[in-house]
This record gives C-alpha cells, sequence and structure tokens, in this order.
C-alpha cells in the first residue's frame, strides 16, 4: 500500500499532508509517531472514569495530532466528541455514540497505518 493509498483508505487529505511534509518518507516517520501518541488511551481511560474534563483534553489533542498530520476522518469524528464534552459536567448519552465513531475511525486510522 502506498502513502496515498492510505490516506485514501482512511478518509485523509494526502495533497495537504505532502505540501507540508514534502516527501513520502517523512509522512510515514510522523505517522509512525501518532500510532505512539498516547491521546487515545487517554481519552478511553478517562471516559472509562467519567472524567469529562480529562476526556476533553485527550479528544482535543487527538483532534489536533489528526490535524496536523490530515488524518480528516479521524479529526473530524474527534472534533465532534471534543465539542460535546467542552464544558461539560455530566455525562449524557449523546457522548457513548460520538466515542463509538471515534473508536471506529481509530481502528481503521491506524490499521492502515500499520500496513504501510
Amino acid at each position: 500500500m502506498t502513502v496515498k493509498e492510505c490516506y485514501d483508505v482512511m478518509k485523509g487529505d494526502y495533497d495537504d499532508v505532502l505540501s507540508r511534509l514534502r516527501t513520502d518518507e517523512r509522512i510515514k516517520k510522523f505517522l509512525l509517531r501518532v500510532v505512539s501518541d498516547p491521546s487515545f488511551a487517554n481519552l478511553c481511560d478517562a471516559l472509562e472514569q467519567k472524567n469529562l474534563e480529562e476526556a476533553f483534553r485527550a479528544a482535543h489533542t487527538l483532534k489536533g495530532v489528526c490535524k496536523n498530520m490530515s488524518l480528516t476522518g479521524l479529526a473530524y469524528s474527534a472534533s465532534n466528541l471534543t465539542e460535546a464534552l467542552r464544558g461539560r459536567s455530566d455525562f449524557g448519552e449523546d457522548i457513548e455514540p460520538l466515542f463509538k465513531k471515534v473508536k471506529k475511525d481509530y481502528a481503521l486510522t491506524m490499521a492502515c497505518i500499520q500496513m504501510l
């Protein structure tokens, strides 16, 4: 699988990331850093503990990491969850479906990166 094909599958913006990082080798290097980023694990832990402040912070960080790498599919779902968590003090029923979408997009993104 090429880097462009990977971005196509995971609903990323290959042209955008290429315009900034210039080569597929550099893109791969930084995608591997995404794999080791703890934001998703922190998000899972915070939501399990119903710590909405930490969940917001983790979702916001995940969104930023994804935007930096033009992983637009995951960035979009992380952004939706971030906004739902912003300023919340209670765990509403709207959080679970948004988190489920983040988990799905995260799994797809990680699977694509692993295939590189």
